[in-house]
């Protein structure tokens, strides 16, 4: 008896979306094995270190591996201040082009103008970071660390922010080449996601006589607040994991003697760039695993914190409407 055709290519189609979801699910729980056997390889490679030093390893700034002690604070201050100085300059330059590509650009420019930013993601990390070391570093010191230096000469806090050997490498300079790596990343993100604000919305606010910022503010943030969250993020993980940009400006220095911004310093990524091939297997090389753990923890708490933001913002408009 055969199967008529309208029910042979019903099941086809059952048996061909089973398969589907099968395939869909695998992917899933391949990469959730894929980052338990990352975390677990980390674990293992730096047990011997959190053995010997515990949590007191994050707070001990003595790195010596001539006589085997190791404390990752440095790294991890010089990853943290680093990034945290890419975000405070990136995300207003990256909010200002988006807003500009999508509200007030001239049709004509908006093309040439988002490709020319979408180009500068292409341009290697190691070019920024030879451009910041030859061209931006000695830019740097001659023309904002020694004014600063200058101006701020015996003003307490002020004048120690801006201490140290005017060289143009350091935390700031750093943290300044990782802005310019991330803007494209998050101004793209942005452009997009305003992009898909409804224009009805945006045309019903402007025919209420409200300003472009007073749309942008109330109308197209609100709407996109999680695709900007999600961009903002998605540039925080490129500062946090970029290596060889930062590897040649921020000195490459493990001792903390100052919070300069022109302070030479290290970070966790640097570290192990520089010294990763030259540790000797033992308690050297568990040290520098136990900073990627360190690393790979703090990318966990960074995109915690971001979904628990959109939650309480999502329980905060609920709570309004």
């Amino acid at each position: 008896m055969s199967v008529p055709p309208a029910q042979g290519r019903v099941r086809g189609a059952a048996v061909a979306d089973r398969l589907f979801g099968l395939a869909a699910k695998g992917a899933a729980l391949l990469t959730l094995g894929l980052l338990a056997a990352i975390l677990l390889s980390l674990l293992v490679g730096a047990w011997p270190a959190i053995e010997k030093y515990g949590l007191g390893f994050l707070v001990n700034s003595v790195w010596d591996p001539v006589n085997e002690e190791f404390g990752g604070l440095v790294m991890i201050y010089g990853t943290l201040a680093t990034s945290i100085i890419a975000l405070v300059i990136a995300v207003p330059v990256s909010f200002g082009i988006a807003l500009f590509l999508t509200e007030l650009s001239p049709a004509w420019l908006k093309r040439p103008l988002g490709t020319a930013i979408e180009l500068l993601a292409a341009i290697p990390s190691i070019v920024y970071g030879m451009w910041g070391l030859l061209v931006f570093g000695p830019i740097l010191a001659t023309y904002v660390q020694q004014p600063l230096q200058a101006l701020f000469a015996g003003v307490p806090y002020l004048g120690a922010l801006v201490s140290g050997p005017p060289v143009g490498i350091g935390i700031l300079s750093a943290g300044i080449i990782l802005a310019i790596m991330i803007i494209p990343f998050i101004a793209a993100v942005m452009r997009d996601v305003f992009d898909v604000t409804p224009p009805m919305l945006k045309e019903s606010a402007y025919a209420l006589g409200s300003t472009t910022w007073e749309v942008v503010s109330k109308v197209v943030l609100p709407y996109t607040k999680a695709g900007v969250i999600g961009g903002i993020m998605l540039g925080l993980g490129r500062a946090l994991g970029e290596t060889m940009a930062v590897t040649f400006v921020i000195g490459n220095f493990n001792q903390l003697d100052s919070l300069s911004l022109f302070q030479a310093a290290n970070s966790i990524t640097s570290a192990l760039a520089n010294e990763f091939a030259e540790a000797a297997s033992g308690l050297h090389q568990a040290a520098l695993i136990y900073l990627g753990l360190v690393l790979f923890f703090i990318t966990f708490v960074v995109l915690s914190l971001s979904k628990l933001l959109l939650a309480r913002l999502r329980r905060n408009e609920g709570a309004k409407s």
